[in-house]
């Protein structure tokens, strides 16, 4: 009997197994849908299709590494990645998913080491459109060097003719999920084919989905609530997902709600946060026309759950469809493969009072609803724990079970907790091996959450450690406390904190640091807008409060360590020792606390102009620039200097591709959610915008991009206004943004240069150049190499790739070689180099003269750029 014969999800013990059922039996059913921008229908998969495409890069795979080593995926959204994945199970090589860095943060580069570091990667699989900027970062860093990258969107399906079962079972480890937070030490959770069938199968029951459900994901694909609940997950049930970029709902969330409406999907979710975006950013214009009734099940995880985030949502879109019976509160965590608990299909989440001061005390006592002087808080319900997992509340002291009205540390234990952290066995001694001390039962995974069970329900209240999570993102506060004390001179290192308090129903980044006692004359202003600008660039985290404290009064322990839960209380409680502090003004009429900005009036450098909604150019641009800013951040317009980088001001990611969507739409013009990291400062963006030239010295924020830009990006013609381009085109001047230099190691000098000459040389070439030594190429080594390592090291400092290159224009080099010395002319270079870095896109041509080559070259593309003919070029 062929062991693919039915179709029951639990007669498979691997996801190998389960995605071959699949194609047997529903080769024609559409298995996933990709929405370019999150609106158009772009790639679609049968089960057919992505079992022949799994295989083929399974085949391939099978050629570079053997079943138990690591391959790293790094992919943008889409159709690619999922083929990936199923393509790392086909080969029995360990799929290690991660995002793809970008080249303006550092850090995501930082994190993207420490995986490698910790994972040695065998091979990293890419598509063609990242492969210039992934080779052009990692080459950044050795370790990562030594990986072979393979690009997988290209690849001959007749491969997977040649593709060889390898023999996985359910033991067998299917994939690691690297958890969010800390750079410097990426924890890998070690999951098997076992631990994730048993936990699709939970996710299977509990939100009783069947081949005819349809979920809508627009979740990172390779976070475990995106890849196993939205990915995995349909290919359990045999039913189908409608997948867009996290970036496409963040720039318009009712991109989400539309793709819900339009595919007539049953499941769908994320964090609380994403429910509250659609409440603030969806118009009544952008509402017309939903229809929400399909949807049957709104999970919501990941973050802390808010019962005035579902009132609002289910208010906002119940005349469009969405009952407020679907909303499906429920909590998890990698550890455990993804679900631990959840609701109940069609019925209203468990909202709840209790009184403040007991929770705040560990203890569980109900309110009676009156509420008054915020006395009471409201606790949303995390649903019963799921079929054959054991949930247990313990106290972390003793290891002993807590009594029913004792809030604890949540533990978990059954065939979904994960086999631990990848070669890190104290970490997973720590975490996956709790047991009981009155007992000895075990082993449990703790999850370092605290909660309770009341009525079978569990709250989760907090974390017994310090991990802020944000818009369902982990971070860990020594990361952000090292970011901080390292950002100025004036703050005493291991004396700061970092945590998160609940304001306005979202957790805000608070950050309390020493200062040293020697600067008596602080620059508050300053020391202020450094700790901003560090931690959104770093982090991308929007810091509420800042609050500077005397020398050595920040808590501490006995042995020395830092008490951020005592700091916390503090903080709320105004009994820190504060010399200075700083908050943004959410203007909610709370108590803030003092602002550095005491004497704003006699600081004031701009006055704030009336805004035209009408007023395309660039001072009308950055006016509207300007009252976004100050809106979204809080900020009064009087503070916000037009050419600092807007990360000064503590702008994060989300912020920025929210400024970017809602540019968009005033401006009536697609924009990439990008821009306002390629364009940081308000003047160098509304210039831009404008299609107006700023000048280089007048911009303090002005980013590397590719090596010769024009001021605009090709804006549209307009119709019959000839006039209007050539003046446009004209007047704009171009720019150098992105210089790459190589420079090899040899070096002669001129003295020996002219004692080789064959005649002796009286002229005094040094003293009359100025040079006494100049680079010479090695042996063996052409200008081509050099030229190549240049063009390298311009396009990993620029935001291009090389299908964003119009023109190359190559310089060639004349060649003088001993022993004779004798001058020779290398051949051209441009088609060569076109070739191998892919400027498919461009003109090439050559040049034969280097230095004055050089000069030409540059002459060139700067009248093409003026001419209207080409956007950027490189020489």
């Amino acid at each position: 009997m062929n062991k693919f014969s039915s179709d029951p999800p639990l007669e498979s013990s691997t996801l190998l197994e389960l995605l071959r059922r699949r194609a047997l039996h529903h080769p024609e059913r559409r298995a996933f849908t990709f929405l370019i921008d999150g609106e158009l229908e772009g790639d679609r998969l049968t089960y057919r299709d992505l079992d022949r495409r799994a295989r083929a890069v399974g085949a391939l795979l099978q050629q570079y590494a053997a079943p138990g080593e690591r391959a790293l995926l790094v992919y943008p959204p889409g159709i690619e990645f999922i083929t990936a994945f199923f393509g790392c199970l086909y080969s029995g090589v360990i799929a290690v998913p991660t995002y793809p860095p970008q080249t303006r943060t550092k850090r995501s580069l930082t994190k993207l080491r420490a995986i490698v570091n910790d994972v040695q990667p065998t091979v990293a699989l890419i598509t063609s459109s990242v492969s210039s900027m992934v080779e052009s970062l990692f080459a950044q860093a050795p370790e990562l060097q030594a990986t072979r990258l393979v690009a997988t969107d290209h690849i001959d399906d007749n491969l997977a003719d040649l593709w060889q079962d390898p023999g996985v079972n359910g033991d067998t480890l299917a994939f690691f999920q690297y958890t969010s937070g800390s750079t410097g030490m990426p924890k890998g959770v070690m999951l098997t084919h076992s631990n994730l069938m048993h936990n699709l199968d939970l996710i299977y029951q509990t939100f009783d989905l069947n081949s005819d459900s349809h979920g809508m994901i627009w979740l990172p694909l390779y976070h475990d609530m995106g890849l196993i609940g939205g990915i995995l997950g349909a290919c359990y049930c045999g039913g189908q997902s409608t997948v867009m970029s996290p970036v496409a709902f963040l720039q318009r969330p009712i991109r989400w709600l539309q793709a819900i409406s339009n595919s007539r999907a049953t499941n769908s979710g994320g964090p609380d946060f994403a429910y509250d975006l659609c409440v603030r950013k969806i118009t009544p214009e952008q509402k017309a026309g939903l229809d929400l009734s399909s949807w049957e099940i709104a999970f919501n995880g990941a973050e802390p759950i808010r019962k005035e985030t579902l009132e609002r949502f289910a208010e906002a879109f119940a005349p469009y469809g969405f009952r407020r019976e679907a909303f499906f509160p429920c909590y998890g965590l990698a550890e455990g493969t993804l679900i631990v608990s959840g609701g109940q299909k069609v019925t209203i989440p468990v909202v709840r009072q209790f009184q403040v001061a007991p929770l705040e005390q560990n203890q569980v006592v109900m309110a009676d609803g009156s509420n008054e002087n915020g006395s009471a808080r409201a606790l949303v319900g995390c649903g019963r724990p799921v079929p054959d997992q054991k949930v247990v509340i313990v106290n972390p002291e003793p290891l002993t079970p807590c009594l029913p009205d004792q809030i604890g540390e949540v533990w978990v234990s059954g065939p979904c907790v994960a086999q631990g952290y990848w070669q890190k066995p104290e970490e997973t001694e720590r975490t996956f091996r709790g047991y009981l001390a009155d007992t000895g039962e075990g082993p449990f995974l703790r999850t370092g959450d605290l909660g309770f069970l009341q009525d079978g329900e569990l709250f989760v209240t907090g974390r017994l450690k310090d991990l802020i999570i944000i818009r369902g993102r982990n971070h860990y506060p020594h990361d952000i406390e090292l970011t901080v004390e390292q950002s100025h001179p004036a703050l005493r290192s291991g004396c700061g904190v970092a945590f998160s308090v609940d304001e306005l129903n979202e957790e805000r980044l608070v950050i309390v640091q020493e200062v040293e006692r020697q600067y008596r004359d602080l620059n508050v202003d300053e020391v202020v807008e450094t700790i901003r600008h560090a931690v959104a660039e770093e982090h991308e985290l929007q810091v509420y409060a800042v609050v500077l404290i005397r020398t050595s009064s920040i808590p501490k322990t006995s042995s020395g360590k830092r008490q951020r839960r005592a700091c916390r209380e503090g903080f709320l409680a105004r009994k820190l020792d504060v010399v200075a502090e700083w908050s943004l003004p959410l203007g909610d009429g709370k108590l803030q606390p003092a602002a550095v900005e005491s004497d704003v009036d006699e600081q004031v450098a701009w006055q704030k102009k009336p805004l035209d909604p009408e007023d395309r150019t660039a001072d009308g641009i950055q006016t509207w620039l300007v009252a976004q800013l100050s809106e979204q951040l809080k900020i009064p317009h009087q503070n916000i200097d037009v050419r600092e980088p807007l990360v000064h001001y503590g702008m994060d990611s989300l912020q920025a591709v929210s400024l970017a969507a809602d540019l968009e739409g005033w401006l009536g013009r697609t924009l990439p959610p990008t821009l306002a990291y390629d364009y940081p400062t308000i003047e160098a963006l509304a210039h831009y915008l404008a299609g107006e030239d700023v000048l280089e010295a007048g911009s303090r924020g002005a980013t590397p991009g590719s090596s010769l830009k024009t001021g605009q990006e090709q804006p549209p013609k307009p119709e019959n206004n000839g006039h209007l381009w050539n003046k446009q085109t004209n007047q704009s001047n171009t720019r150098i943004e992105s210089l790459g230099t190589y420079l090899p190691a040899s070096i002669v000098s001129t003295a020996d240069i002219l004692r080789a000459c064959k005649q002796q040389v009286l002229f005094p070439l040094e003293d009359f150049t100025g040079i006494k030594s100049r680079r010479t190429v090695g042996e063996g080594e052409f200008s081509i190499d050099l030229a190549r390592k240049a063009i390298e090291d311009c396009l990993a400092s620029s935001r291009y790739q090389p299908a964003d290159i119009d023109i190359l224009i190559c310089c060639n080099c004349s060649r003088c070689d001993g022993p004779d010395y004798q001058v020779s002319f290398e051949p051209g270079t441009s088609i060569k180099l076109k070739k191998y870095f892919g400027f498919d896109n461009a003109l090439v041509f050559d040049i034969t003269n280097a230095c004055a080559g050089m000069f030409t070259g540059v002459y060139i593309v700067d009248s093409l750029i003026k001419a209207g003919l080409i956007r950027r070029g490189m020489v």
